[in-house]
């Protein structure tokens, strides 16, 4: 647990006070049927903090067989979505046909390997400044360029791989950004205390019982000294990131 004072939580509690909604852009809407239906989104949904639909992109389509997609110019491997039925999509869910148009509290992303990679820093900023966010799955060999050169506020990826689609990304950014709305998690600072939130991965965790198969459950832990406990938190969660992933502490001062 990294521990925040009560100056940087009540800054970040002032970054959601609307709801806030999501519009999931997909040639596969079924994809999202029961993705948003456990744990905390269901939660948040339930609570009306956010609220999150999955389109078809084919419903913006003209053609009698509804395509979106054809052969790349130039040639080569796969298909490329069509830039019309995104364009529409995008004009119909923000009123807006263009990036400079869109409202300053929205934001159209596209899901995709040529994208900034998804942090936490990201996922609170999308938290703090949108309370509307447009998700396009892009697929095939990806999308018309022309949509991201007008249309796109943010290009995402979630990882240096390449996935079938961006569906599986749109449910990661959004389980990542919705858990940071307060009232979504069971405690107001539950986030705050999260691995990356301070840029350190989380500390150790232990529960009962306090010894298992011989294993036990650190002292300090169990004395009830709250200035050990952090202190020991603050300690380990420092160890873990050197163990884990030195190229955090690298960033930091």
């Amino acid at each position: 647990m990294i521990l925040w004072n009560t100056q940087q939580a009540g800054s970040l509690l002032y970054f959601w006070s609307l709801i806030l909604r999501f519009d999931i852009i997909s040639i596969f809407p079924d994809f999202f049927r029961d993705a948003f239906e456990y744990g905390i989104i269901r939660r948040a949904k339930a609570a009306g903090l956010i609220e999150i639909k999955a389109h078809d992109l084919r419903r913006w389509t003209s053609d009698k067989h509804h395509m979106v997609d054809d052969r790349p110019f130039g040639g080569g491997d796969g298909m490329v979505l069509k830039p019309e039925p995104v364009f529409a999509a995008v004009e119909e869910l923000t009123g807006a046909s263009s990036r400079s148009a869109v409202s300053s509290r929205t934001r159209v992303v596209l899901l995709s390997p040529q994208g900034k990679v998804l942090t936490q820093a990201v996922a609170e900023g999308f938290a703090k400044d949108a309370d509307h966010v447009v998700l396009i799955c892009g697929r095939y060999e990806g999308v018309d360029e022309r949509v991201v050169d007008e249309l796109i506020t943010d290009e995402v990826s979630i990882g240096d791989y390449v996935l079938s689609g961006g569906e599986p990304a749109a449910i990661v950014l959004a389980d990542a950004v919705v858990r940071l709305i307060p009232g979504a998690l069971g405690s107001e600072t539950s986030a705050l205390n999260e691995s990356f939130s301070a840029g350190l991965l989380d500390c150790p965790h232990y529960t009962r019982p306090p010894e298992f198969r011989g294993l036990r459950v650190p002292e300090v832990l169990l004395g009830g000294n709250h200035a050990e406990i952090a202190r020991w938190r603050e300690e380990a969660a420092l160890e873990k990131t050197k163990r884990n992933r030195p190229d955090l502490l690298e960033k930091r001062s």
